[in-house]
C-alpha cells in the first residue's frame, strides 16, 4: 500500500502530465534539439582540461602509454555512466531507482516486456518530455520512449572495471561495436537526457558532446579497461 505522501505525489504527477504535456512538449523539444545540435558538432576541447566536473581528452594527452591512457579515460567516463541520471534506469537487479540517492522507484516498479508491466507501463506517468509539477517543486521525467534498460545493460553499483568489460561486450550492450558506442554516447536522445533531466534533478557531469569526445578518445587509445 502506498504511503499517503507518495499517493499524493503520484496523483499530482500523472495529473500534471495530462494537463501540461502539450505545452511542455514544445518547450522541451527546443531544449533537446539544442542539445543534439551541439552533440553533432565536432567537439574541440583543446586547451580545456575540465568542463562542468568532467575532464576532457586534453587532460590525458600527456599519458604516452595507450593502455594507461585508455583506462584513465574510461574511469572518467564512468562518472557519467554510474551517475544517478544513468544508473537509475540501468539497475543490475530489480526495478528502477530514482533521485540523487537512488531510492526505490515510487510507486514500486518491476521489469516487464517492452515499456514496463502490462498493468502499469512506464508511459502511465512518463511522457515524451519532462513535465514540471503544477503545484509543487520538481518534475516528472520523460523522453520518447521512456523505458528501463534491459537487464543485460544493468550496471548500477558496478566498478568502472566491471562496467568497462560489460559495455564492450556486444552480447550485453545491444550488439554495438566500439564505433557504435561512440555514436550512441554522442547523439542518442536518452543519453542526452542525463544533461537535461528536468527540475529537481542534478545533471550528469560535463555535457553530451564531451562524453562523446571521451568515448572516441578511449576507443582511439585501444578501449582498454581499468584494472
Amino acid at each position: 500500500m502506498l504511503r499517503p505522501a507518495m499517493t499524493k505525489l503520484l496523483t499530482s504527477a500523472c495529473a500534471t502530465l495530462l494537463l501540461l504535456a502539450a505545452c511542455a512538449e514544445k518547450g522541451d523539444e527546443t531544449a533537446h534539439k539544442d542539445g543534439h545540435d551541439g552533440a553533432h558538432k565536432a567537439a574541440d576541447y583543446a586547451g580545456v582540461m575540465e568542463l562542468k566536473g568532467l575532464k576532457t581528452p586534453a587532460s590525458f594527452s600527456s599519458m604516452t602509454d595507450d593502455t594507461e591512457r585508455a583506462a584513465a579515460i574510461f574511469t572518467e567516463m564512468s562518472k557519467v555512466l554510474l551517475h544517478p541520471r544513468c544508473s537509475n534506469c540501468h539497475p543490475r537487479y530489480g526495478g528502477p531507482t530514482q533521485g540523487d540517492n537512488m531510492e526505490p522507484h515510487e510507486p514500486p516498479m518491476v521489469r516487464g516486456a517492452g515499456l514496463g508491466p502490462d498493468a502499469m507501463g512506464c508511459d502511465t506517468c512518463h511522457g515524451k518530455e519532462n513535465v514540471a509539477y503544477a503545484s509543487m517543486e520538481g518534475s516528472v521525467p520523460g523522453a520518447e520512449p521512456w523505458l528501463l534498460a534491459p537487464e543485460s545493460m544493468g550496471w548500477a553499483g558496478a566498478t568502472p572495471a566491471e562496467l568497462c568489460v560489460q559495455i564492450k561486450d556486444e552480447n550485453l550492450n545491444g550488439g554495438r561495436s566500439l564505433e557504435d558506442l561512440i555514436e550512441h554516447n554522442t547523439v542518442d536522445h536518452l543519453v542526452n537526457w542525463a544533461w537535461n533531466p528536468g527540475e529537481g534533478r542534478t545533471p550528469a557531469p560535463g555535457e553530451q558532446a564531451l562524453f562523446g569526445a571521451l568515448t572516441s578518445a578511449w576507443v582511439e587509445a585501444g578501449a582498454h579497461c581499468p584494472a
